[in-house]
This record gives structure tokens, sequence and C-alpha cells, in this order.
């Protein structure tokens, strides 16, 4: 099977998995909804600086809610031993880590679009108007923040904490591209012309380029071990 099919396909499965159960994007949604709620409670929505620090609390909401995503990654793989036959089939690791990645970023992209309508309620945010670019940033953002943790979520599948250990390890690693994600979205958020942030959408392009290459240069390693 090429490289790509076996991505392809190991995405589509657990795309199809999620399509069944909503396991991972029914409780992400409700964790988020909550969490937006509790930040409208805290923060005048009306206030300069509750807009000034939007790009901040959006993706503190994305960051928590995805590594309930991406807990589930690797975890549904335990039942059955199937992740010991999804190692032993004849693909590569690099193949099975590109797609869950893609599943993963795929599925935590749905979760964002579907939050942003309730944060622009809650918030007085006018999100909608420079959607092109906001987009952009939230895929190079959720891609480089899916990468580490597909990679650290096969890492912790079998530790018996892995729910405590996986954000542990991913948020101090993916702490440049979520600045960048935040100071890109506040800016999108205030109308401010993003010409003069080019400097952060270069670094998320960088750090997705370099943690995708590490990813799957090492994840044979993580898989067998």
């Amino acid at each position: 099977m090429g490289f790509l099919r076996a991505t392809l396909a190991i995405a589509l499965k657990d795309l199809r998995i999620e399509r069944r159960s909503r396991e991972v994007l029914n409780v992400a949604f409700s964790f988020a909804l909550v969490v937006l709620l509790l930040f409208s409670f805290t923060f005048d929505p009306s206030g300069e600086e509750t807009r000034a620090m939007s790009g901040g609390l959006l993706w503190l909401v994305f960051s928590f809610a995805g590594t309930l995503a991406l807990n589930r990654s690797f975890a549904r793989e335990t039942a059955n031993q199937c992740l010991d036959a999804l190692v032993s089939a004849p693909v590569s690791g690099a193949a099975v880590f590109l797609g869950k990645a893609l599943a993963n970023a795929l599925l935590l992209l749905a979760l964002e679009l579907a939050c942003l309508p309730v944060f622009g309620i809650f918030y007085n945010v006018r999100w909608s108007v420079s959607f092109g670019w906001l987009l952009l940033v939230m895929a190079l953002g959720t891609w480089g923040f899916t990468v580490v943790g597909t990679v650290f979520s096969a890492l912790t599948v079998n530790v018996a904490l892995r729910e405590i250990m996986l954000p542990l390890l991913v948020f101090p690693i993916t702490v440049p591209a979520l600045m960048a994600s935040v100071q890109l979205t506040t800016v999108l958020f205030t109308g401010e012309p993003i010409a003069a942030e080019m400097v952060w959408l270069r670094l998320l392009f960088g750090f997705d380029l370099i943690f995708t290459l590490l990813g799957l240069a090492l994840v044979e390693y993580v898989l067998v071990g």
C-alpha cells in the first residue's frame, strides 16, 4: 500500500469511527461551551481589555478542548489489541502518524469552527470580518498543536495517568505555536492590519514544518519502542 493511500485510509478510519460514536466532538464541544460561558461571566464582553485578550481566551479554550480529543487518538486503539495490529500492519509508522494527525486536525478544526459563533456572541467579537486570515491562522495553529499532541498521544497511550500526562507534555512544547496563534488572532479580532505581524505567521509556518518532520522521523521509535 502506498504511503498516501495508507495515510488517507487511517485518517478516514478515525473519522468514520468519530462520525459513528461522536465521543470526541460531543465531549470536547460541551467542555468548550462551559469554559466560554464561565469566561463570559468573568470578563466584561463590551470592554476593550476583553477584546485585547480575546485571542488568548479563544486559544485557551481550543487547547484545553483539543487535549481531550487528542487523548483519544491512540487510546481507542488499545481495545482488543487494535494498536498491536496497527503497528504490525504493512504500513510505515509515518503513515500511521500522519493519518491520525490529519484526522485529529480535521476534528479540532470542526470543533473550533463550531465554537466561533458562540465566542462571537458571548464576547461581542466580529470574527467573520477577516475570516480568510482567521481560517489560515486556525489551520496552522491547529496543525502545530495536533502534530505534537499526536506524537505524545502515542507515547502515553499505555500510561495509567495519560489524561494528565498528555497536557503536561504538549503545552510546554507548543508554547511558540500557541503564542503566534494568540497574537495573530487578537490582531484580526481588533481590526489591526495583519501585515505588521507576519513574523508570527512565519514562526507558525516554521513550527509546523519542523515538528511535522520530527514527528515523521520519531514516530516509528515511539510506536515500536
